[in-house]
């Protein structure tokens, strides 16, 4: 005897592109949905992508399903990483189609949502008749120029780079070339192509969804409201992080150094689960503290000459013997007491909470922005690779809530740049300008996700749309 299809629990599923940065926000959202609003979810990863940590702390109501890797044998060994992502998605298609088809045999499957490289997993969903969701998990101003690329593209000829005008998108700041997507500034390369692939994909969802919310980004986001690009409805719902319950695993207890420390005093460095920099801006950059002056905590990773997104698949820390001994001779004892340097991860969250933390140098990954937001602590905007770019100049220019070093024309920043910098978010003017700000953002991201506020309406509006399409039967 079959089950009535309307007595199954109602359920979504969840699909991020690898990397733990990628992943985390979904998780986020799975745990909104679930514990909010009382879904169950599947959280669908590669069966060689190690998040056992993260996912062991879900809760019952959120089960975790794993898909075979594909091959990609067939890409050059040095395949661009949005490349790499986009093949091992699109080739992940029938997997999913034949999980979706099970689950859905248990549950009401109301939902699969991916992220913005996702996009060619979801013929399965619509071959089942599942709705299909986008979540985009950077911001509005990111989004608009997604929308806009696959135009910008047809009527573009050389590269981005050197368009003799900045782009002007509604709502947003002024964006000129050279800080467009990274993947996209070789436009020769596949990576490129694959961009305005995944953008076009975007309008062939039936809606997205945006882990930013409303205050930052006041005009695009009221842009997108009025929906005059005909595209998808789409929701502000973040900033996700808010309700986030973190790991407190602390190997280098680098909370206890904090607790020594005079209150908004010290200055966090890291780079992201996968941002590196080349050895001479990691020598750069250590002299640069050096010369500051003040106080600092730093997360500091192998440099590699090749990719600044080198570190993107691991998921472990440097495992050499001496793991630090890339920094330059002696820094670490000219440094002892006001300085630590840490292999490769601090337990970040924990870290911007700490009362001693008072800047935050950032590769401006949209994870650790809104970390930054949530807590109040204004930005050195580092970017390495991604939309991290454009996130550097929605912060700086946009939302005026961090500092920008300038590079050489080789492109390194300088030590005497860094040390500027440093101590001008620290202890100078700008510094307490944009600290200024930062702390007003942190109060309007509360009332985001507050009841009542933007983000949870559009978190309400969203679940609403979800049940509907179960009790419809779509």
């Amino acid at each position: 005897m079959e089950s009535n299809p309307n007595r199954l629990p109602r359920h979504v599923v969840l699909f991020p592109s690898p990397g733990m940065g990628h992943l985390i926000p979904f998780v986020e959202l799975a745990k909104q949905l679930v514990v909010r609003h009382q879904l169950t979810a599947t959280i669908v990863t590669f069966a060689d992508f190690q998040a056992s940590t993260l996912l062991s702390s879900l809760p019952s109501s959120i089960s975790n399903a794993t898909l075979p890797p594909p091959p990609l044998d067939d890409l050059p060994p040095k395949a661009h990483i949005i490349t790499r992502i986009s093949y091992t998605m699109a080739r992940a298609a029938s997997p999913l189609r034949e999980l979706l088809a099970s689950l859905s045999r248990s549950t009401r499957v109301s939902a699969v949502f991916v992220d913005l490289l996702g996009g060619d997993t979801l013929s399965a969903a619509r071959e089942l008749g599942i709705p299909t969701y986008i979540f985009f998990t950077s911001n509005f101003f990111c989004l608009s120029f997604f929308l806009h690329l696959p135009a910008l593209d047809e009527a573009t000829t050389g590269e981005y780079r050197d368009l003799p005008e900045p782009l002007r998108l509604p709502g947003c700041v002024d964006l000129w070339g050279e800080d467009f997507l990274e993947p996209i500034q070789d436009r020769s390369n596949d990576a490129c192509s694959w961009v305005v692939h995944h953008a076009r994909n975007h309008r062939l969802v039936d809606g997205i969804i945006v882990d930013s919310f409303e205050a930052p980004e006041t005009d695009a986001a009221e842009f997108f409201k009025q929906n005059e690009l005909g595209v998808p409805p789409i929701w502000g719902i973040g900033p996700l992080t808010w309700a986030s319950s973190k790991p407190n695993s602390d190997p280098h207890n680098c909370l206890g150094w904090l607790d020594e420390q005079p209150d908004g005093s010290v200055l966090l460095l890291c780079f992201g689960s996968g941002g590196t920099l080349s050895w001479q801006q990691t020598q750069e950059l250590a002299l640069g503290l050096e010369m500051s002056g003040q106080r600092f905590l730093w997360a500091a990773r192998s440099p590699s000459e090749e990719d600044p997104s080198a570190s993107f698949f691991e998921n472990g820390g440097d495992a050499n013997d001496d793991p630090l001994g890339f920094l330059p001779d002696g820094f670490l004892q000219r440094t002892k007491g006001r300085g630590m340097v840490v292999p490769s991860w601090v337990p970040q969250w924990e870290v911007l909470c700490h009362v001693a933390t008072s800047g935050f140098l950032s590769h401006c990954g949209w994870n650790s922005t809104l970390e930054c937001l949530v807590h109040g602590v204004p930005m050195i905007a580092w970017p390495l690779y991604s939309e991290q770019r454009m996130n550097a100049v929605l912060l700086v220019e946009g939302m005026k809530v961090a500092l920008r070093p300038e590079q050489g024309e080789d492109g390194v920043v300088g030590r005497e740049q860094v040390a500027t910098v440093v101590r001008e978010l620290m202890v100078g003017k700008r510094g307490k300008e944009v600290r200024r700000r930062m702390r007003e953002m942190k109060e309007e991201a509360k009332k985001a996700v507050a009841e009542g506020g933007s983000s949870w309406k559009a978190m309400g509006a969203v679940v609403g749309l979800l049940k509907g399409a179960v009790l419809s039967g779509k």
